[in-house]
C-alpha cells in the first residue's frame, strides 16, 4: 500500500475572509499552518487537493507551496528558481508559465520580470534533467504564481484553474454581481443557519440564496465542475477527484426545507436568477419574487437579511442611494428581532440606515474596498427538548 504524499498548500482569499477559509479548512480536518492578509497556509495530501478545491466555499484558488527562498536579485530568484526539482511537478510535455507575479515590499517588483526570469529558470533545469533543448508543451497546463514580500520568493503551482468562485451556474449575471466565494463567506461569517429565514431584497442574478441554498442543502461549490490539477497524473491519481466526487455527492441532502427569498425590482433578473438557481440544483429551495425592497416584510422573527444593496458608482445611482437606504432601513425596522449583514461601498450606508452596526469589517469585492455592515438581532431563545420522561406513553392502569 503506497504512502500518500504531503504537501504545503495555499488558498488565497477575500480580504477580511481569512478567519471564515481557516474554518472551512479545520471542518475538513486540515491543519493550517499559517494565516495572513488574504491567505491561508494548510497541509494536506493528494485527496486534500481534491477535497479542497470541491468543498471550500470561500477560496479563490488552491496552490501547491512549490518553494519559498530569498531573493534581492534576479540573479538570486533564477538560482533559486533553477534549484528546485520541477521535473516532480512538470513532465516532458507539460506547458508551464507564470500566470501571475507579484512584488510587495520588495527589491523585486517588476512583474513581468520576475515572470520572465522563473519561467526561464524552470527551462533550464527541465533541459538538463530531460536532456532536451525544445518543449513542444503539448500535454497538460502548468499554471505558476509568484510572490515575493519583503524578499521571500513564494511559487506555487495552481491546482484550480479558473477560480473557485465559478461555480459553473452563473450563467447570466446583474451589473455588479457579488463574486460567489465573496456571498458564501459573507453567510458563513454569519449566525444563519439553514433552519433560519434568510431574504436578499436586492438579490440581483440570485447569488446570496443561491449559495445559502447549497450550504442549507450540503452541495459542495465544486462538484459539477473540473480542476486543472485534474490533469497532473503523473503525481495527483485521478481516482483522488473520482472519490471526493462520489463523497460530496452522497452527504448532499437537496431536500431539506429552507426559508429563502431573493428580491429585485427587475423582472428580466429575477428570471435569469431562476434560471441560475435552476443550473446550480437548488431552484426548489429559493422563493424568488419581483418586489421593491419598501415592500419588504415577513411575520416571522429571528431571520436575516443578508444583501449587496447598489453602491452608486454611476452619478445618477448616487443620487438615489439616500432613499435607497431609508427605505431599506425602514423595511429592517419593520422585521421583528432580524439580523441584518450588508455589505456595501456606500460610504453614508450608515447614516442613511439610521443606526451605527453592531460590528464592521473591511472586504474587497474584486478591486473594490467595501465594508460588511453587521446589525446584530436578538438569539431566538433556545427549543426545549424533549425528556424521555415526556416521551413516555402511561401504562394502562396508571393513567389517571
Amino acid at each position: 500500500m503506497s504512502t500518500k504524499r504531503e504537501f504545503e498548500l495555499i488558498a488565497p482569499c477575500h480580504f477580511g475572509m481569512e478567519a471564515v477559509l481557516k474554518r472551512e479548512l479545520s471542518d475538513l480536518n486540515l491543519t493550517v499552518s499559517a494565516v495572513s492578509d488574504g491567505r491561508v497556509t494548510f497541509f494536506g495530501n493528494e485527496t486534500d487537493i481534491a477535497r479542497a478545491n470541491i468543498y471550500l466555499r470561500s477560496a479563490e484558488r488552491i496552490l501547491i507551496k512549490i518553494a519559498s527562498f530569498r531573493a534581492e536579485s534576479f540573479d538570486e530568484l533564477f538560482e533559486g528558481t533553477k534549484a528546485v526539482s520541477w521535473e516532480d511537478y512538470i513532465p516532458k510535455d507539460g506547458r508551464f508559465w507564470v500566470t501571475k507575479a507579484s512584488g510587495i515590499k520588495s527589491k523585486l517588483f517588476s512583474a513581468s520580470d520576475i515572470q520572465s526570469i522563473v519561467k526561464k529558470a524552470i527551462v533550464e533545469r527541465l533541459k538538463q534533467v530531460y536532456g532536451i533543448e525544445w518543449f513542444s508543451e503539448t500535454g497538460n497546463d502548468y499554471p505558476l504564481r509568484v510572490t515575493i514580500m519583503k524578499d521571500i520568493v513564494t511559487i506555487g503551482l495552481d491546482t484550480s484553474g479558473d477560480s473557485l468562485h465559478k461555480r459553473g451556474y452563473r450563467k447570466l449575471v446583474s451589473k455588479a454581481p457579488l463574486a460567489e466565494n465573496l456571498a458564501a463567506a459573507i453567510l458563513l461569517l454569519s449566525p444563519w443557519h439553514a433552519d433560519r429565514i434568510l431574504v436578499d431584497p436586492f438579490c440581483g442574478s440570485g447569488t446570496i440564496p443561491i449559495e445559502a441554498a447549497m450550504i442549507a442543502a450540503k452541495i459542495a461549490p465544486g462538484l459539477t465542475r473540473r480542476f486543472i490539477a485534474e490533469g497532473f497524473t503523473h503525481f495527483l491519481p485521478a481516482r483522488c477527484f473520482q472519490e471526493v466526487r462520489e463523497e460530496a455527492r452522497e452527504q448532499a441532502e437537496p431536500s431539506v426545507e429552507t426559508d429563502i427569498q431573493g428580491y429585485d425590482i427587475d423582472g428580466e433578473i429575477i428570471a435569469a436568477a431562476r434560471q441560475n438557481a435552476r443550473a446550480a440544483g437548488v431552484e426548489h429551495l429559493i422563493h424568488f419574487q419581483k418586489r421593491p425592497v419598501k415592500e419588504l416584510r415577513h411575520p416571522k422573527k429571528y431571520g436575516f437579511l443578508i444583501t449587496n444593496p447598489p453602491y452608486g458608482e454611476r452619478l445618477l445611482e448616487k443620487e438615489e442611494l439616500p432613499a435607497l437606504y431609508t427605505e431599506l432601513a425602514e423595511a429592517f425596522r419593520g422585521l421583528d428581532s432580524w439580523s441584518a449583514f450588508i455589505i456595501t461601498g456606500y460610504e453614508d450606508a450608515e447614516k442613511y440606515f439610521g443606526r451605527k452596526a453592531d460590528k464592521k469589517r473591511k472586504v474587497y469585492n474584486g478591486m473594490a474596498l467595501t465594508t460588511l455592515l453587521q446589525f446584530l438581532g436578538p438569539k431566538p431563545p433556545k427549543r426545549r427538548e424533549a425528556t424521555p420522561a415526556m416521551l413516555k406513553t402511561p401504562e394502562k392502569g396508571n393513567q389517571k
